[in-house]
């Protein structure tokens, strides 16, 4: 009985340590794995490495407050909200593709949403600034911020990603054949 005991208290004591374990490495190796997921972020991609001073000269004002010091534009001010042509749109920093036009919906947010990203354009972190609790998103290649998404939108995804018209340019479709 005293043997059946003894390992009775091992199991107590070694289950809880290895939760623990558990939980510390799955968090360290998912760390941009939130409940809003964009399940299109496996690949690694060749990141683009600036200095600040760099971006400083090669970004307006406006789009340096936005892109790398994570600002925001006024509601309802971006060039891109109430664009809808076809074609995509890209990251105003570093040129990548981040949103099909197809995927762009009319939200009544004030900053131009999209339900869905390009895959692999963009990485989602936790951002709990400003006393709320919100996911950022950024580009992928250049680390730049793009907005933020929210789990309000419609189907297919039923994703928002609310992004800034300053973060990003536009690419017409190429009608020609």
């Amino acid at each position: 009985m005293s043997n059946n005991y003894s390992n009775l208290m091992r199991i107590i004591i070694l289950v809880p340590i290895i939760l623990f374990t558990l939980i510390i490495l799955n968090g360290q190796s998912g760390k941009n794995k939130h409940a809003i997921s964009n399940s299109n972020q496996n690949k690694v991609l060749k990141k683009v490495k600036r200095t600040e001073s760099e971006w400083k000269r090669i970004l307006s004002p406006e789009e340096y407050k936005i892109l790398r010091e994570k600002g925001t534009e006024r509601a309802f001010t971006g060039k891109y909200d109430g664009h809808f042509e076809d074609g995509v749109y890209t990251c105003a920093g570093c040129g990548g593709t981040l949103f099909n036009s197809e995927t762009k919906y009319r939200s009544g947010c004030g900053w131009p949403a999209f339900y869905d990203a390009i895959e692999e354009s963009v990485e989602e972190t936790e951002d709990n600034s400003l006393g709320m609790n919100r996911i950022e998103i950024t580009c992928s290649k250049c680390d730049s911020h793009l907005g933020h998404v929210f789990n309000d939108g419609p189907d297919p995804t039923g994703l928002r990603y609310c992004i800034n018209s300053v973060s990003m340019d536009f690419k017409p479709k190429d009608n020609k054949k």
